[in-house]
C-alpha cells in the first residue's frame, strides 16, 4: 500500500479570491517586465546617444536653436524682446575629466530609457491596480494616469525648449568682470540641463496633485480664489529663482506656464 504524498499549494482565500501570495506573484512579473523593457530601451538607446547629444542636448548652445529663431522673429514685429536674447550666441563646452564622456553616455542612456519606458510603466501599474477598483474608481484612476503622463512630458518640453535655454543664455553671458572668460564644463552643462528639464516635468504634475487632494476633500476651488494674488507673487519668485534674469520678458516667459498650471489646477478641483 503506497502512501500519498502531499504537494505544497499556494494559499488562497476562502471565498476563492486571489491570496496575498497570488498578488505578490503578479507584482513580481510586472516588475520583471518593466525592468526588461527598460533594459531593452537602455541598450538600444546607448548607440543612439551620440546623435541625440549633438542634435538635442547641445542644440540650446548654438544660434540654430528654434527658440532663438522664434525670439528673433518676434523682435521684428515690435515685440519688446531684449537684445541679449537675439544677439549671436554660442557656448563652448569643455571636458575636464578623462572618463566623463563615457559615463555621460551611460547616464544619458539611463535617463532616455526612463523617459521612453515611462508610459509602459504607467500601463503596467494600471493593469495591477485596475482589478481592485470599482467602475467609478477606474475612470478616476485612468484619468490620473493619463493626465499625469501627458503633463510630465509637457513639463519636460517646456523645461527643454524654454526654461533651460533662457537660463543658459543669461548665466553664460553674465559677466562680473571683463577679465573673466566663461568656460563651461561638461558636468555643469549636463547637471543644469537634466535638473531644469526634469524639474519642470515634476512641477507640471501640480494639477494632478490638486485633483487628488480635491478627491480626498483636502482642497477646494475657494482656496485658489482666495490666494490667487499670493500665488502670483510666489510664482513670480519661483520663476525668478529658476531663471535669474533681470529683464521682464524672460521672467514672464517662465512665469506664464507655471501660472497656467495654477489656473488648470483650479479648474480640476471641486467647488
Amino acid at each position: 500500500m503506497t502512501r500519498a504524498t502531499s504537494q505544497p499549494q499556494t494559499p488562497t482565500s476562502i471565498d476563492g479570491e486571489p491570496s496575498f501570495w497570488d498578488h505578490l506573484e503578479v507584482l513580481r512579473w510586472i516588475i520583471v517586465r518593466i525592468v526588461a523593457a527598460w533594459v531593452a530601451v537602455l541598450i538600444l538607446g546607448f548607440a543612439f546617444i551620440p546623435w541625440l547629444f549633438d542634435h538635442v542636448v547641445m542644440a540650446p548652445a548654438s544660434d540654430d536653436f528654434f527658440l532663438y529663431h522664434w525670439l528673433a522673429s518676434l523682435s521684428g514685429h515690435f515685440v519688446p524682446v531684449p537684445t541679449d536674447l537675439i544677439r549671436p550666441f554660442h557656448v563652448s563646452v569643455i571636458n575636464l575629466k578623462l572618463a566623463s564622456q563615457f559615463f555621460l553616455q551611460c547616464e544619458l542612456s539611463f535617463w532616455l530609457a526612463l523617459l521612453v519606458s515611462f508610459p509602459y510603466v504607467v500601463f503596467e501599474v494600471w493593469r495591477f491596480v485596475c482589478p481592485a477598483l470599482y467602475a467609478n474608481e477606474k475612470q478616476g484612476v485612468r484619468f490620473t494616469f493619463v493626465l499625469g503622463t501627458l503633463l510630465f512630458y509637457a513639463g519636460c518640453v517646456v523645461g527643454y525648449g524654454l526654461v533651460f535655454p533662457l537660463t543658459l543664455r543669461f548665466l553664460y553671458t553674465y559677466q562680473l568682470s571683463p577679465a573673466i572668460t566663461n568656460q563651461l564644463s561638461l558636468e555643469s552643462y549636463m547637471d543644469n540641463f537634466l535638473m531644469l528639464t526634469f524639474m519642470m516635468g515634476i512641477i507640471f504634475e501640480l494639477p494632478v496633485l490638486s485633483w487628488l487632494m480635491s478627491k480626498m476633500g483636502l482642497l477646494h476651488r475657494s482656496f485658489f480664489n482666495r490666494y490667487r494674488r499670493h500665488a502670483i507673487v510666489t510664482l513670480l519668485m519661483v520663476a525668478a529663482f529658476i531663471t535669474p534674469s533681470s529683464d521682464p520678458f524672460t521672467l514672464f516667459a517662465v512665469f506664464l506656464p507655471i501660472y497656467i498650471l495654477w489656473e488648470l489646477s483650479a479648474l480640476l478641483v471641486r467647488k
